[in-house]
């Protein structure tokens, strides 16, 4: 216990107490005095947004990349409801992150904005926190947080305005907690997993974002199998650099790591959902014996039905694999010896059937792998030219790599790029966007990134329409032109928001761009011109 303060106060101190150093938000009647303590008595950075829902999104990226548990601070009502996708996309992430939301006074139910907050957060299946009482402020938040960490997910915390100027003794006692729990796999069910993977010929390694903590033991259980070792999406870079590494697996697999896949007769999988755009519908892992080994035990059967199941620990479980086949002096597989390295993870370049007055596509992202920033973190919106960009454009790491697709919105890069770069001062962001992604959420907060001096490249694949909806008309030989759009220049538009704007229709342009990057001292966008007839198909 300590002084009287105000219950506002209590908050912030709160957040203090929780390590929080950067809060994102927009400040309402029901926040601002609890942003301001934040500020001038804890020392806290407050990062002022343009949308609600942006101050989300950013601390999703914040977490996602800094690893702490990301905080952001709407007010009520329709502040509240702006923030329904980026919540969403926070719960599909599996991201932590504490919403402080204002909420209307609870002596006036008929208020304007009043809004069942509890129901519109669970629709987006978030969690919720009542802060129970003006006295229980302190151990209200250290709950969220608490949540936040074991559920990972967005929680809300709840804070009704009438509450704020009331005088409490502040009580907070941070939850410390493991939040790694899981222990090393045993019983009939590991005898049948390892049983299964000691019989294996072309066993083959999977790792997704549940793993990564685990890189050097999965190696290691690799190299002691002689099996190629792959990633899911969002585990993208892990085994980056290793002569066993076949990229990513599933619909996003190159020709020659496809083939190898089907090959395999026993994928030993770690830390990830197996969901369809792994497996490519069960494709990839028809007549193969699945091993899923994950710490999560709802991962387990939502899509592929493994034949042996481990609710456990990923490191300890391949260290424990690998005990017991040196045990029993299993021989490796020799499955490697049939890789081909050079192709392995290599895209087939298509074609170029760009009109005249653009770009070619493919082409350009393979000069901007070679160009852009070697220690960049990458960050990509949605849209139909995303996956050409997770196939060609290299992250140093999987902490290094922030997809912003997984509720299927478009818009939600900037934001992201916004607070990934925060994260991580003294790296530079790259965002791959596209044109309606950026004119739905990226021009509202590209100003943010220059008010925050942030080294941010957003590079916009402009085919001026809906590209996913654009070729769905081609297909079936209609007329695409409701899908099309004039834009304004995004090049002009972004040097008058204060950063630097570039178009791009052709190689020299594209090496002017990048020339210009050389002696960048603010955000910069370079817009791709793109003839929406030439853009690859989405590989999802």
């Amino acid at each position: 216990m300590s002084d009287k303060m105000y219950f506002h106060q209590s908050i912030a101190r709160a957040l203090c107490d929780h390590g929080v150093e950067t809060m994102f938000g927009l400040m309402g009647d029901a926040n601002l005095f609890m942003v301001d303590r934040f500020v001038r008595d804890c020392g806290g950075r407050f990062v002022p947004v343009a949308h609600e829902g942006s101050s989300v999104l950013m601390a999703l990226a914040y977490a996602s990349v800094s690893g702490k548990v990301g905080v952001a601070t709407v007010t009520h009502g329709p502040a509240l409801t702006n923030c329904m996708t980026a919540l969403t996309e926070g719960v599909r992430a599996h991201t932590p992150m504490v919403l402080l939301a204002g909420d209307t006074p609870v002596s006036n139910p008929r208020h304007l904005q009043s809004i069942d907050q509890r129901e519109v957060v669970k629709a987006a299946g978030a969690g919720f926190e009542q802060i129970r009482a003006p006295e229980t402020a302190g151990r209200d938040v250290a709950r969220a947080f608490y949540r936040a960490q074991v559920e990972r997910r967005p929680i809300v915390l709840n804070m009704p305005a009438d509450y704020m100027w009331i005088e409490v003794a502040h009580d907070c006692r941070v939850l410390d907690v493991f939040t790694a729990p899981g222990g090393v796999a045993e019983g009939d069910m590991l005898d049948e997993a390892i049983g299964m993977i000691a019989s294996a010929r072309r066993p083959l390694i999977l790792a997704g974002a549940g793993a990564i903590a685990a890189r050097d033991k999965l190696i290691r259980l690799a190299d002691r199998l002689e099996a190629p070792l792959a990633t899911t999406l969002k585990a993208k870079g892990l085994f980056r650099d290793h002569p066993y590494n076949m990229d990513i697996f599933g619909t996003l697999s190159t020709p020659a790591a496809y083939d190898l896949i089907a090959k395999a007769d026993c994928v030993i999988c770690f830390g990830t959902g197996l969901h369809d755009f792994t497996t490519d519908q069960g494709k990839l892992m028809k007549d193969k014996r699945i091993v899923q080994v994950d710490i999560e035990p709802t991962a387990i059967g939502g899509g592929t039905h493994p034949d042996a199941a481990l609710v456990a620990d990923a490191g300890l479980t391949a260290d424990t694999i690998v005990y017991w086949l040196d045990e029993a002096e299993i021989a490796p597989s020799g499955f490697t010896k049939e890789l081909d390295t050079e192709t392995l993870t290599a895209h087939p370049t298509p074609p170029v059937r760009a009109a005249e007055g653009y770009i070619g596509y493919v082409p350009t992202l393979e000069r901007l792998e070679q160009a852009l920033p070697q220690d960049r973190i990458l960050v990509t919106d949605g849209g139909r030219f995303m996956t050409e960009v997770w196939c060609r454009v290299s992250a140093p790491d999987p902490k290094s790599f922030v997809v912003t697709a997984n509720f299927g919105s478009i818009g939600l890069g900037v934001q992201e790029a916004i607070g990934a770069g925060l994260a991580a001062p003294g790296r530079p962001v790259v965002l791959f966007t596209g044109d309606g992604g950026f004119m739905m959420g990226g021009l509202t907060e590209f100003n943010t990134a220059v008010r925050l001096g942030l080294d941010l490249i957003v590079i916009v694949a402009n085919d001026s329409a809906y590209g996913a909806e654009h070729i769905q008309f081609i297909d079936r030989k209609m007329d695409p032109s409701l899908t099309q759009f004039d834009w304004p220049s995004f090049a002009e538009v972004a040097t008058s928001l204060g950063g630097q704007g570039i178009e791009v229709r052709t190689e020299d342009d594209l090496e002017a761009a990048l020339a210009a990057l050389e002696t960048r001292d603010r955000p910069v966008l370079i817009d791709l011109r793109l003839d929406p007839n030439d853009v690859p198909r989405m590989r999802i």
